[in-house]
């Protein structure tokens, strides 16, 4: 009963973040695959839409050329073009949107029904990777999720993920970016050398073969 009750309760957050979803686009890390719609109030001339970050990790857009848009926020690439465009048009209005989003992979690890590597083409945020990892269990220390960044240096997002189920906190619903790792621990302490390496390792393996 508290299994069913738990996805219950992760479905309906989840519909409640497909609404809710200004917070997390000011996270997400663009990236190959990516496509975007992109305007320039007042002049449709220069509207793109359905524009394709290359596998170089750039764009281009009208006037301003190529631009880097791998590793920075659609609200980061906006501010690019608004300076590339400043030069030509008399204080441009550029709009950014997420058309559609690059596959990902990510790991869950820990607490969950279903441990493993998952790729994520909608939704890239941590509802929707502890739901493809079937939920988390009844051990899970739901105020003590931790979310560890691909070649990460410093601390792991530290995630009450309590507050965001029962609560509606969607703050908390952080965006996942290639490679992240979402950890649900039951003791509040994350062992990385026997709880997460040996999963990165063997899809490594995988892959080389």
């Amino acid at each position: 009963m508290k299994r069913v009750f738990a996805v219950l309760v992760l479905a309906i957050c989840i519909a409640s973040s497909m609404r809710v979803n200004v917070a997390w686009a000011q996270e997400y890390c663009l990236g190959p695959g990516d496509i975007l719609n992109i305007g320039v109030w007042g002049y449709q001339e220069l509207e793109m839409k359905e524009v394709v970050v290359r596998p170089d990790g750039k764009i281009s857009f009208p006037i301003v050329g190529e631009v880097e848009a791998t590793g920075i926020t659609a609200g980061q690439l906006t501010d690019l073009l608004t300076q590339g465009l400043s030069n030509y048009v008399k204080d441009p209005k550029v709009t950014v949107n997420l058309f559609k989003l690059r596959t990902i992979r990510v790991y869950v690890l820990g607490e969950v029904i279903k441990p493993g590597l998952y790729e994520m083409e909608k939704q890239h945020n941590l509802l929707d990777a502890i739901s493809m990892a079937g939920s988390y269990t009844k051990d899970a220390a739901k105020k003590k999720v931790q979310i560890i960044r691909k070649d990460q240096t410093g601390e792991p997002v530290k995630v009450n993920l309590f507050n965001l189920l029962r609560k509606g906190d969607m703050t908390q619903n952080y965006a996942l970016n290639d490679g992240d790792v979402v950890y649900l621990s039951d003791n509040g302490r994350v062992d990385f050398g026997t709880d997460i390496l040996p999963w990165i390792s063997a899809a490594y393996q995988i892959k080389q073969m």
